[in-house]
């Protein structure tokens, strides 16, 4: 769990940019800050993994399934109901969206933790 979430605060908050913060969000153009906000997941949390219990390799490519499912969720909100930081949905979907990643980690964890 402390390395999934290790993981995510590196990848969601250190090295993402205003471009795939904002982008993700967006009616049009959100597909590839998306992406590229994704597989920095992925490529944070593969060498990780490998470190730490290489035969969970997939469990990278779970959490970046899921990360992009979430991330674009929130992205679909954001644009439909022009959520911006003015909006009063504005922190909660941040916080929902921040708990479904915790949520996620939680559960990759106790997947790993139980084989």
């Amino acid at each position: 769990m402390l390395l999934l979430t290790f993981k995510h605060i590196i990848a969601d908050f250190v090295l993402q940019t205003a471009w795939m913060a904002h982008g993700k969000d967006q009616k049009h153009g959100w597909a590839l800050p998306l992406l590229v906000h994704c597989l920095i997941h992925f490529a944070v949390a593969l060498p990780l993994i490998l470190i730490v219990a290489p035969k969970f390799w997939f469990v990278a490519l779970i959490d970046f399934l899921i990360h992009i499912t979430i991330d674009r969720a929130k992205g679909l909100v954001s644009a439909n109901f022009g959520v911006n930081q003015e909006h009063p949905w504005f922190w909660t979907l941040i916080g929902v969206d921040q708990a479904l990643h915790h949520l996620t980690g939680f559960g990759l964890s106790i997947f790993m933790a139980a084989n």
